[in-house]
């Protein structure tokens, strides 16, 4: 049970994603309803089964150091966009840089790097492949840089946990605070990898959506009509203060982090199991010290295939209850694998802040087996006292947060 003297503070957002560069645009995107998703245009999707994705609004490199740029993965310039963002947020805190530590995480790393330079070795021979590939490639590249740029010597950890890798680096982040370790933690998620083998390896595990002639209408979390996720890209970070540093430089705080609970299935390598997704949540509960009935808003996984959200939705319901408004945005977003986690929490805890929680998309017929309140047609407004977000991932990994005001 958490208290007043190892409560955390979310004082810092940053992300870049399908629906906007920034958390402010992102924000606006999911409170209006729009979609990020869309059709794509190169010639190797052509032959593909499946030709839709989620793709970055605003390109790395708008705002990247094109030297530095070139010298990362495309999952690692976006992981520092989003990490500068809220760094600034947060007012830059001045803190010692040994008690600041980073925790990004990801579910495949540079896995553009690695597929693209494969390609190099091939066809051009090893002269040509990048001195600068193994840096590239390795899944704690986006935390390495994130920690050299803002000088954090804290500790620089990766969660690879597939889509819970974000979440869970969030509660890396909250236990590093709450043991001590650190004052202040850099924590989230980045993914890019819209590339055609995992296209095609999702393709034929039938876990993505097919439906290339309407992009914007493919995600569809909890639909009665939705036949599967649709791939995304983007980063999303958050800054997590102790509350008493926050409070002796007066920081502006946009939430609490109250509590987080991290499970393992330990069943099935791709099929999830309902009981880790209800001790995940609730042992989030206990960390936050509130009873089920506390929680009012649940962002839920929801990636939009058939056997997933139908798991979710009643593992939300013994876990928590039907009470609580629940909304999705993946379907506006798409599946960004190991950056979902974050932006879940991000989306989460600007619904307590903001006091509004955005329609789920494409939500034209709720399966009726989901016995759940999940907002559609249009976001639902008023005071939130508590919300609880989560995330899911291959391999039985667990990740649930719970967010309440600031104080």
């Amino acid at each position: 049970m958490s208290t007043e003297s190892d409560n955390v503070l979310v004082t810092g957002l940053g992300a870049t994603t399908p629906l906007g560069g920034d958390v402010a645009s992102t924000w606006s995107a999911m409170v209006e309803g729009r979609s990020g998703i869309g059709a794509i245009e190169e010639e190797w999707a052509a032959k593909l089964p499946v030709r839709i994705a989620g793709r970055l609004a605003v390109e790395p490199t708008a705002v990247l150091d094109r030297v530095l740029a070139r010298r990362m993965d495309r999952c690692e310039q976006i992981a520092l966009v989003a990490a500068r963002e809220a760094w600034a947020d947060a007012g830059a805190p001045d803190v010692d840089p040994e008690r600041l530590a980073v925790v990004i995480g990801t579910g495949t790393g540079g896995a553009l790097t690695l597929l693209g330079q494969d390609d190099i070795l091939e066809t051009s021979g090893v002269r040509k492949v990048s001195p600068h590939t193994v840096p590239m490639l390795m899944a704690n590249g986006p935390a390495a840089w994130v920690s050299i740029d803002l000088g954090a010597r804290g500790g620089a950890h990766t969660p690879v946990s597939a889509c819970a890798s974000g979440a869970e680096a969030i509660a890396t982040g909250l236990d590093l605070i709450r043991l001590g370790r650190a004052d202040v933690v850099v924590a989230g998620g980045t993914e890019a990898c819209i590339h055609p083998l995992p296209l095609a390896g999702f393709a034929q595990a039938k876990a993505h959506s097919t439906r290339n002639d309407a992009p914007d209408r493919a995600s569809r979390p909890f639909d009665a009509e939705r036949d599967g996720f649709v791939i995304g890209e983007g980063a999303a970070v958050v800054v997590l203060e102790r509350a008493g540093f926050a409070a002796a430089r007066a920081a502006r705080a946009h939430a609490t982090l109250a509590g987080a609970g991290v499970t393992s299935d330990a069943h099935h390598i791709t099929a999830a199991h309902p009981e880790g997704q209800v001790r995940a949540m609730r042992l989030a509960l206990s960390s936050a010290g509130l009873p089920p009935r506390a929680i009012e808003h649940v962002h839920a996984h929801a990636t939009s295939t058939p056997l997933g959200d139908l798991t979710e939705a009643r593992s939300v319901a013994e876990a928590v209850g039907t009470h609580p408004v629940v909304t999705a945005t993946k379907s506006m977003t798409g599946h960004l694998f190991g950056a979902a986690g974050a932006i879940g929490a991000i989306a989460a805890l600007l619904a307590v802040r903001d006091g509004v929680v955005p329609a789920t998309r494409n939500l034209d017929s709720l399966d009726p087996r989901v016995e759940l309140d999940v907002v559609a047609g249009g976001p639902r407004r008023g005071r939130i006292a508590a919300a609880l977000a989560n995330s899911f991932g291959f391999g039985g990994h667990n990740a649930s947060l719970v967010f309440t005001p600031a104080p």
